[in-house]
């Protein structure tokens, strides 16, 4: 396929999603989002957002590369992986506005894009006793454009999009393609997307092909395969090693920033189970260490959510099923978990509500969940800047995390279809 042809059948695609009333509101939503976050730059937050860090970082990336987490030089701290920097190195060459502009652009694309990619990958995995016409699935593509978690990633001028773009490319490839080729370029398109901003690191364990069959008592695991995929997805992270290696202050100022820092121990309103333990010590003016905290949690819900992908009774599409679980882990475990954070969750949600039956029950833990994050979290980020003094826990958001967590552990390890009402297939 030639790319005037890919470019082609895109437009063409997208026609067909104009045609439903729907998903002009979305488009105006986002144009809406995208203004916006044009304006309120300009009056308020000109150097007062993300942005303005990852524009730093391409600098600093140039021409002073050892101080790249000298967090004097930011606004907030940079805390993500070297090469990440590598990436803002374009802009850093444009005037601050400009590149702002230029970047929420390129956000506001990759959200058609985004979009684009769902439709792929739901159209292969969607159940037989969904509708056949795809008026339900545009239907749920506009309420991803229209979400408010988009809104924090235009202002804030955010990555997100990027990271998501990466895992629903590595997704349809691992859905398309079993050839281990594709199995390993499936595996470094995730490695880049946590290159970028680690919150996909813990999809990872979860690449292996490993499943233990209860009724059989037997452990299945392709090795050879889950090695290719291992290697594809370590190989873009390692390489930064070459740089902490290089210019070894830059590996104790990463450490630092993510890990033991005073950083991870600042009250906000992060909705990871990790942030409430460490705000309620942090409250009650109990001593912490702010690492054994994300070790504890990250160890007993990463190990419960490990345990079940491997005992899972349903294997079929089992990669989306670890994405997600994945994802989950990494938004409950580690320090910040913000609402433009959501976005890298919500199309892997939208997806698995198509690849579960029609009506099955586990839509109710999966569906309000969703529409929560999509549509109603960023309330209560406003709840808690009113209340922290004396409540400092965003905790609604982790109560939906974990109701998506039991809906998916439910599906997956459940022996029998209690979970689907009868005539589902």
């Amino acid at each position: 396929m030639t790319l005037l042809s890919l470019f082609s059948r895109i437009i063409g695609k997208l026609k067909e999603f104009w045609d439903v009333k729907v998903f002009r509101f979305a488009i105006l939503a986002q144009i809406i989002y995208f203004t916006l976050s044009i304006i309120l730059f300009f009056l308020f937050f000109y150097q007062l957002n993300d942005f303005a860090i990852f524009y730093q970082s391409g600098r600093i990336f140039l021409t002073d590369i050892e101080n790249l987490y000298n967090q004097t030089n930011y606004i907030w701290d940079f805390r993500y992986f070297p090469f990440s920097a590598l990436f803002f190195v374009p802009f850093s060459f444009l005037n601050f506005g400009l590149a702002f502009i230029l970047f929420n652009c390129l956000n506001f694309i990759l959200n058609i894009l985004i979009c684009l990619i769902m439709y792929k990958i739901i159209k292969i995995i969607r159940r037989q006793d969904h509708e056949k016409d795809d008026k339900r699935l545009i239907l749920y593509l506009s309420f991803y454009l229209m979400g408010v978690p988009h809104i924090l990633n235009y202002i804030y001028g955010q990555i997100n999009l990027f990271v998501t773009i990466f895992i629903l490319i590595s997704l349809l490839i691992f859905i398309m393609y079993k050839k281990n080729s594709w199995q390993f370029i499936g595996s470094v398109i995730l490695g880049i997307s946590i290159i970028i901003k680690p919150t996909s690191l813990l999809l990872i364990p979860f690449l292996l092909i490993i499943h233990f069959d209860l009724e059989k008592r037997k452990l299945k695991f392709d090795f050879f395969t889950s090695i290719i995929r291992l290697i594809g997805v370590l190989l873009p992270v390692l390489a930064n090693f070459v740089l902490f290696v290089a210019f070894p202050k830059l590996w104790g100022g990463f450490l630092s920033t993510n890990f033991t820092g005073s950083n991870p121990i600042a009250l906000n309103y992060s909705f990871s189970l990790t942030k409430l333990i460490t705000n309620f010590c942090f409250l009650f003016n109990i001593p912490f260490s702010q690492l054994t905290v994300l070790i504890a949690s990250a160890g007993i819900i990463g190990g419960l959510g490990f345990f079940i992908f491997i005992l899972r009774r349903r294997t079929k599409n089992s990669i989306l099923y670890g994405y997600s679980i994945g994802m989950l882990i990494m938004l409950l475990t580690y320090y910040d978990s913000w609402n433009h954070h959501l976005l890298n969750l919500i199309p892997l949600m939208m997806i698995i509500i198509f690849n579960l039956p029609r009506h099955s029950n586990l839509l109710h833990y999966i569906k309000p969940s969703l529409f929560f994050f999509n549509f109603f979290d960023l309330i209560f980020v406003g709840i808690w800047l009113f209340t922290y003094p004396i409540f400092p826990f965003n905790f609604v958001g982790t109560f939906f995390l974990f109701l998506t967590f039991y809906g998916i552990s439910k599906y997956l390890i459940v022996k029998k279809m209690e979970h689907v009402k009868e005539g589902d297939s």
